[in-house]
């Protein structure tokens, strides 16, 4: 019951709320009856194979994850279940948050070599138009 509750804490920060007022999730937990914390499926709504995809990748990258896949539920709904199992004693919602980390990590590492690049670009661009006056 206590580990539950501790889950439960661990993705209350990853729920989002709409404009009107109405709480809607982004995120779902779904246990199938009968198993424990250590095979879970997480429904990510409106997301779809981009998220899946890399999410999936990032988590595989961990060694006590034994299965990590992805579905997106139909072209027509914008949602994805992404289904984790571990080995040992880790709970499935580690490699999830761990996961998440590590690919907004690289998604900004991306964002700043790009804005780098860009920078860079615009002085070059900058200094020749100077160069012929």
């Amino acid at each position: 019951m206590e580990e539950d509750q501790e889950l439960e804490r661990k993705i209350s920060g990853l729920k989002t709320s709409m404009a009107e007022g109405e709480r809607k999730t982004a995120l779902e937990m779904v246990q199938a009856a009968g198993t424990d914390r250590h095979c879970v499926t997480f429904v990510l709504h409106e997301e779809d194979h981009t998220l899946g995809n890399s999410l999936r990748y990032m988590i595989m990258k961990n060694p006590e994850v034994e299965f990590c896949g992805y579905t997106a539920t139909h072209p027509s709904e914008s949602k994805i279940n992404l289904r984790i199992q571990t080995r040992g004693a880790l709970p499935a919602v580690e490699p999830f948050q761990r996961g998440l980390n590590e690919l907004m990590d690289v998604c900004q590492h991306v964002l700043d070599k790009f804005e780098a690049s860009i920078k860079n670009y615009k002085d070059q661009k900058a200094s020749r138009n100077e160069s012929t006056f």
